[in-house]
């Protein structure tokens, strides 16, 4: 499948962009992560927005990148799970990194990954650099990688 990638600020975002990438944040971390949690919060006002939609307009894959204190980090990462398995998470980090090394070169990359993708990140270069935690009952970890 060629995915046509989206970077904006939210602010450039449309009314219809916003309300689908809500939706699927909401499906993926709310719904199926039984995690009712506040899913939209005050970094997606800062965040660069990454993602791809099919010809529905539906998303395939997401991301946001926002600067944290000391580093950049990403987050809200997902695939749409009528497209999992086909290798749309290694396109949407090498995505995400692609985006962060034009925007942000030379940056600590800090993540908080949730510790089932650990080898997906891993894959990219990212290290585990703290034991397990729970964010709303989900096993995590912190991990880092300095791009170039």
């Amino acid at each position: 499948m060629q995915l046509n990638w989206e970077v904006k600020k939210f602010s450039q975002l449309t009314a219809r962009e916003v309300f689908e990438i809500f939706k699927a944040r909401e499906s993926v971390f709310v719904v199926e992560q039984k995690c009712p949690y506040h899913e939209i919060d005050g970094n997606d006002l800062k965040s660069l927005h990454v993602y791809a939609v099919d010809d529905d307009q539906q998303i395939v894959a997401y991301a946001r990148i926002f600067k944290e204190e000391n580093a950049v980090t990403f987050g809200r990462v997902l695939a749409n799970p009528k497209y999992r398995g086909q290798g749309i998470g290694k396109t949407l980090i090498s995505e995400v990194l692609r985006v962060i090394a034009k925007t942000v070169p030379g940056e600590l990359i800090m993540i908080e990954a949730q510790e089932y993708i650990q080898p997906l990140y891993a894959y990219f270069g990212f290290k585990k650099i703290s034991e397990t935690y729970l964010i709303d009952n989900i096993p995590h970890v912190r991990m880092a990688k300095k791009v170039v």
